[in-house]
């Protein structure tokens, strides 16, 4: 199976339709609740399989099929350390369209938002 990429191509930008087709990709992507709070949690970098069950409740087989999804679409990149697969964002556009979202939902609904901006650190 080979990997889609949702990367929009300067070719593709002039032509609306497509553009349409894109953003649809993109959020047919971010459909899933699970994925977005894989989203989230590797927005503050790269996490291997078992930090990400710890912190999201599915089982393991369900984590894998969301974390291939988001792979194969070209949101996530993995590098394997021993018998431990780490993931990453590779498509900062969707963590910060992601992050738009559901900040802003969280401040209709008065709820602290799951994916504020992480604090900087301060200069040493």
């Amino acid at each position: 199976m080979s990997k889609r990429s949702i990367q929009a191509t300067p070719s593709t930008v002039t032509e609306p339709d497509q553009v349409f087709e894109l953003a649809a990709e993109v959020f047919r992507v971010m459909s899933a609740p699970m994925r977005l709070k894989i989203i989230s949690h590797l927005c503050d970098g790269e996490r291997n399989v078992s930090y990400l069950l710890s912190k999201i409740d599915t089982t393991q087989p369900n984590m894998s099929q969301h974390l291939t999804t988001l792979y194969q679409a070209g949101v996530l990149g993995k590098r394997r350390e021993g018998v431990q697969i780490y993931y990453r964002i590779i498509d900062d556009r969707v963590s910060s369209l992601c992050r738009a979202v559901c900040t802003q939902i969280a401040m209709d609904a008065n709820f602290d938002s799951p994916m504020a901006e992480p604090s900087a650190s301060p200069a040493a």
